[in-house]
């Protein structure tokens, strides 16, 4: 599975972005909860979640910033 390009996130819309970030937060959790358990079988998945989750909240503060401007 290929890294996810942070062209898509920025096409999200803010609630979906919202929605995505919940989302990987929560994978995050249950990888973490599977390695302490030893049972994760693909550990390349905890890179693709922060690298994920870096591009989303990287966007959403792009945002943040951009509507501060704004006002």
């Amino acid at each position: 599975m290929a890294l996810s390009k942070v062209s898509e996130a920025r096409e999200l819309s803010d609630e979906q972005l919202s929605e995505q970030i919940t989302a990987v937060k929560k994978q995050l959790f249950q990888l973490r909860l599977q390695k302490a358990t030893r049972q994760l079988e693909k550990p390349h998945q905890f890179r693709h979640a922060r690298h994920r989750l870096s591009q989303l909240l990287t966007v959403e503060n792009e945002r943040k910033r951009e509507a501060a401007k704004q006002s």
